[in-house]
């Protein structure tokens, strides 16, 4: 009998997510590649640049199933947390915050009034920046591409490298990009 409570124990052990992320206390995963800014975007674009990365604001909120597939099955993959930590500076906002954001054109607003303001109604909503926003612009004026939503590790690493690449700059669009990726790889 021991035997098999042990063997049981394990096998529910094992089946737990292995990568948990801790939750902060506004209930959002906290990974340790996240920045921990006065969420200004012109400081954290600045910053960014400085440490010779790309500018990524990623969107979550509290309870989100979506949010907690992409830092438990996705995120730490090596492939996508290597990228992410080499190449980008992540600010995370929250959906339904009250934490003051500072936009690019100088608009200060609570989180969840500054979602509004850029169109992000989805968790989570990846937003990718470029090393240079025209003075007066907003956030989502200024976006390369978002990602709304939860993908797979390949959807995942395909964008981050597209981004990263500056893919938007070489006139292959996003999805042929990713399906030539995935013809490559053979598969997802």
């Amino acid at each position: 009998m021991k035997h098999l409570l042990t063997t049981l124990a394990t096998l529910i052990a094992l089946s737990l997510p292995v990568h948990a992320v801790e939750l902060g206390d506004d209930g959002l995963h906290k990974p340790t590649w996240l920045r921990d800014t006065f969420k200004d975007m012109r400081e954290d674009l600045a910053e960014a640049n400085a440490d010779g990365k790309r500018l990524l604001v990623i969107w979550e909120q509290r309870g989100c199933i979506y949010c907690t597939k992409m830092h438990e099955e996705v995120f730490p993959d090596p492939k996508i947390d290597a990228m992410i930590r080499d190449n980008y500076f992540v600010v995370q906002m929250n959906l339904f915050g009250d934490v003051e954001v500072t936009d690019f054109d100088g608009t200060a607003l609570p989180e969840k009034e500054m979602a509004l303001r850029w169109g992000v109604v989805f968790t989570p909503t990846l937003m990718f920046f470029p090393e240079a926003v025209d003075a007066g612009k907003t956030a989502q004026q200024a976006a390369i591409v978002s990602m709304p939503g939860a993908f797979g590790i390949g959807t995942t690493l395909d964008l981050l490298t597209w981004v990263k690449d500056k893919g938007n700059l070489t006139g292959e669009h996003f999805q042929k990009y990713h399906a030539r990726m995935i013809t490559e790889r053979g598969g997802e």
